[in-house]
């Protein structure tokens, strides 16, 4: 009986958990697709509530799941009698530049054709009897075989099934308990707890040690922090009450170990700024779910925009690879039959083709660490009929990505150009460095610096151009706001005559700018970098802090460094620095802050995931480096020296096992 069960001695319900919306899940396996939202009711009691009107539905902006509620919702437009075939893989792009012409005027309509398949029942979805999941019955317990769950055959030539349920605070036992039953061993989550202050989902896992759920004991075994996404790996108990003249709880069952793969970089609007995390997730994803496990349980929020758009990708990933083809339309229209509302936004279906098409340009550029050798074989090989080589071919793809110069407004204002050491080079304004304005003087929250995702956080990096003369003030504001307590300068301050840097830091004694104090309390020389420890002094509020500049020398303004030991010996001590002081943003820069301040950045995230998981990949981390910011890693040159230092890097892993 489920009731004594929770009073046993051995249960203890989580403090952590928190109450909140409706969600669901996702699992992937077999040969059709199994949906499960969760609700806290039985399905019958709103089964007999409610109609399929098509009067309701999310309004067609909404970039998030919603906590599903009876409010009025815009009606579709009529379906028309226009058909969207399938598309062939090598008319993709010409077919998304032409449907997102003119602020995605056709993709709009297409997705506003798509048929919604309204099913709403006041606040909760609900499963047809004839599909939904069964849970073994607990003895004396009404009902406790319910579990708002249901399997649906969606396409069977891509031979996949997919479990959707989401655990509410009230439902977090059953949902351990349906993982147990249906032999889960991944779990998918794609939104976080809380958003825009609302909680979306219960966190039924525990922080750490373990909890017990009904009868089902949850351990927390393992955990990794990336930037898109957290790894934890769980240990399963299942607990039984056996009557031998007393009542006892045992474990009669093998433990088992689940894996939770949780995407926390899909925002509280829209979707992700890029698909490449996304499919990084899902690669991820499908290579580590055991082959004898049984569905993956995906969920998100309400379990319809994210939850399906996850799916879409999937499956037409595979239909891709099949088929060359993909259909995007009708395996939404489907899915849609069984499930209403999958794929909430006109954003979120653009977002799968926005996926698919960087798969089809740019496919898998993930390398095993021993496959790297051979790879570079390949890539200095002259391309047949291209008139290049590989290395050469691979970064001509890094240069047709486009500047975004309309993203670029503050940087452009006429009051600022000045703060620009090259005009080429100015930040986004979606990840510009902010930094306070000063008392009566507008314009000042400006500096020519971007926050840099890296291998394990967002903005672990803050890529800036080397201050100008009228500009070191700000730059001192900015590693006061933003508490970064490490410097990396890979330029000298005058190189070939011309000035680079101007001086921001005292050759002894102390420097003052503006409300800012900088001393010079030690420099030390290295093989190939000077470390210079600083102390820095907020005047105005009487506090200081520790900085330490890591100068690197021997990387000229045109060209590369001689080697690349100098490299991961200066990447190895920052990052110890960084365990030591804090995970503040580090403050990388060069002279203009893109092509050497880049390959630095591109360096320590390929590194670091080249100690963490034997996985490297160079391309899609220079290209989102220069999504992020222009021109980073600005030349052949220096992006065939990444492959180099990470060559060499491998070849003397001894030698450099204590970089973390």
């Amino acid at each position: 009986m489920r009731e004594s069960i929770q009073k046993a001695p051995f249960i203890r319900k989580p403090t952590t958990a928190a109450g909140g919306h409706r969600t669901e899940l996702s699992s992937y396996h077999g040969n059709d697709w199994l949906f499960v939202p969760l609700c806290c009711g039985r399905f019958k009691k709103y089964k007999q509530a409610g109609s399929h009107s098509n009067s309701f539905r999310l309004t067609n902006g909404r970039a998030d799941d919603t906590e599903l509620q009876s409010v009025p919702l815009l009606a579709r437009s009529p379906s028309t009698n226009r058909k969207y075939p399938p598309l062939p893989v090598d008319k993709l792009e010409e077919e998304m530049n032409r449907r997102m012409a003119d602020d995605n005027k056709l993709f709009r309509e297409e997705f506003n054709v798509c048929p919604y398949n309204l099913c709403f029942i006041f606040l909760h979805l609900f499963s047809d009897d004839h599909s939904r999941v069964h849970l073994t019955s607990l003895e004396g317990v009404p009902d406790s075989d319910f579990i708002n769950a249901s399997y649906i055959n969606v396409s069977p030539q891509l031979n996949s099934r997919l479990l959707i349920a989401g655990p509410k605070e009230e439902t977090v036992n059953d949902f351990w308990r349906m993982l147990w039953e249906q032999n889960t061993a991944t779990i998918v989550m794609v939104t976080n707890l809380k958003e825009r202050k609302e909680c979306k989902c219960a966190q039924y896992w525990p922080d750490q040690g373990c909890w017990t759920y009904g009868n089902i004991r949850v351990s927390v075994e393992d955990m990794m922090v990336l930037v898109d996404y957290t790894i934890r790996k769980f240990l399963l108990l299942k607990y039984c009450l056996v009557n031998d003249n007393k009542l006892r709880c045992v474990c009669l069952c093998p433990q088992r170990l689940v894996t939770q793969f949780h995407f926390t970089s899909w925002p509280d609007f829209g979707v992700p700024f890029t698909p490449i995390g996304m499919l990084k997730f899902l690669k991820k994803v499908k290579t580590c779910n055991p082959q004898y496990a049984g569905p993956i349980v995906v969920h998100c929020s309400a379990g319809v925009g994210r939850t399906g758009t996850f799916i879409v990708i999937d499956a037409m990933l595979d239909m891709m690879g099949a088929e060359r083809k993909v259909d995007v339309f009708g395996f939404v229209t489907r899915i849609r039959a069984q499930r209403c509302q999958m794929v909430q936004t006109d954003m979120q279906y653009v977002f799968i083709f926005q996926a698919l098409l960087e798969h089809y340009l740019y496919g898998d550029t993930e390398l095993e660490v021993t496959s790297l050798e051979s790879h570079l074989n390949k890539l200095y090989a002259p391309l047949p009929g291209a008139g290049c080589g590989g290395m050469e071919a691979e970064f001509k793809k890094l240069t047709s990505i486009k500047i975004q110069n309309d993203k670029m407004r503050t940087g452009n204002l006429p009051a600022n150009m000045k703060k620009n050491r090259v005009l080429q080079i100015i930040p986004y304004e979606f990840n510009r460095v902010i930094i306070p304005v000063k008392r009566g003087e507008e314009n000042t929250d400006y500096i020519n610096a971007s926050f840099i995702d890296g291998y394990r956080q967002k903005d672990s990096y803050m890529a800036c151009q080397g201050p100008l003369q009228h500009t070191i003030e700000d730059f001192w504001r900015m590693i006061w706001e933003w508490r970064s307590c490490s410097i990396v300068m890979l330029t000298e301050l005058e190189e070939r005559g011309q000035e680079k840097c101007a001086p921001y830091w005292p050759s002894d004694g102390v420097m003052v700018c503006g409300d800012m104090s900088i001393e010079l309390k030690r420099e030390e020389e290295s093989e190939s970098y000077t470390v210079r420890d600083l102390l820095v002094t907020n005047n105005r509020e009487n506090k200081s802090r520790a900085v330490r500049q890591f100068h690197f020398h021997g990387w000229p303004e045109v060209g590369i460094p001689s080697d690349g030991k100098g490299m991961i010996n200066i990447i190895a001590a920052v990052q110890k620095q960084q365990q030591q002081s804090g995970n503040h943003p580090i403050t990388v820069h060069c002279s203009a802050g893109a092509g050497r301040t880049g390959t630095f950045c591109a360096l320590s995230t390929v590194l670091e995931r080249v100690k963490a998981e034997g996985i490297l990949d160079v391309f899609q981390t220079v290209k989102s480096l220069r999504l992020q910011r222009p021109h980073m890693v600005q030349t052949l040159e220096q992006y065939e020296f990444c492959y180099k230092v990470v060559q060499e890097y491998i070849d003397a892993f001894s030698d450099y096992a204590n970089f973390k």
